[in-house]
């Protein structure tokens, strides 16, 4: 883990000055607010790094939220502005538009949404979402990837949803080192330590995933891990999950 976190959190705060000055001196950063330790840690640097007024959080609701209130308490912790956009009706009026369309149950494998694409339906509806914000700020803003570097090692994340983003503050810390962040910031420490989850299946991200932060982060780390059958599963959602870490594979050709 970090051996000096103030120090990294400093740099932090400086990288992100550098990345507003070389791609949006006058921009803010918008970021999705969900209530968990990663946009919360993102939130606070951010508004370090550039000020409140130019740090829009964006909470995204799917109908209810069960910890919606943890997500306005971190904007209001940070005195940063914010709106509340409910994407319920979205996602309901999307998933009958596909389903109900004529010819879908011809193609597809079952006449409602597979649990997977109605799973990650929502994310990507909130990256539309974040990015219609952005572009309607006066100065313009810049999105803020929020996913760790424990979450992106073995893809726990939404290819052109949660994934995406323009810049990446926590992509090279894993999720011990993120917390180490976020207790030398100002914001509520039972966030930071709240336990991941998605929101939506009551469980755990550790409960799906199969195992601990803890120990990915070992393992990412340190290449150690105690486990066999964990090792073969880490390393099995890495390979398969390196796509969404990669550039769009593009043809490229010559003529001799």
């Amino acid at each position: 883990m970090l051996k000096n976190p103030k120090q990294i959190k400093d740099k932090l705060i400086q990288w992100i000055r550098r990345y507003f000055e070389d791609n949006g001196p006058r921009c803010s950063a918008v970021i999705g607010i969900s209530g968990g330790k990663d946009s919360t840690i993102v939130a606070a640097l951010c508004k370090e790094a550039l000020g409140a007024e130019r740090v829009v959080g964006v909470l995204m609701p799917n109908g209810v939220q069960s910890d919606i209130d943890d997500a306005k308490s971190v904007v209001e912790h940070l005195g940063i502005p914010y709106i509340i956009v409910n994407i319920g009706d979205a996602y309901q009026a999307l998933s009958k538009a596909i389903t109900e369309t004529p010819g879908f149950a011809d193609i597809a494998k079952e006449s409602q949404l597979s649990h997977d694409a109605a799973i990650n339906m929502p994310p990507r509806l909130r990256m539309a979402t974040l990015y219609a914000v952005s572009q309607n700020l006066p100065n313009g803003g810049r999105v803020a990837n929020t996913c760790n570097g424990s979450e992106d090692y073995v893809g726990y994340s939404t290819k052109f949803g949660d994934s995406a983003g323009d810049f990446s503050p926590l992509a090279n810390l894993v999720v011990e080192e993120v917390r180490q962040i976020g207790e030398l910031l100002d914001i509520p420490e039972q966030l930071v330590h709240k336990t991941p989850s998605d929101g939506l299946s009551g469980q755990s991200d550790e409960d799906k995933l199969g195992f601990t932060y803890a120990v990915l982060d070992r393992y990412i780390r340190t290449g150690q891990i105690d486990d066999a059958n964990t090792k073969e599963r880490i390393d099995h959602l890495h390979r398969i999950n390196l796509h969404k870490l990669e550039l769009m594979p593009a043809f490229i050709w010559n003529e001799d």
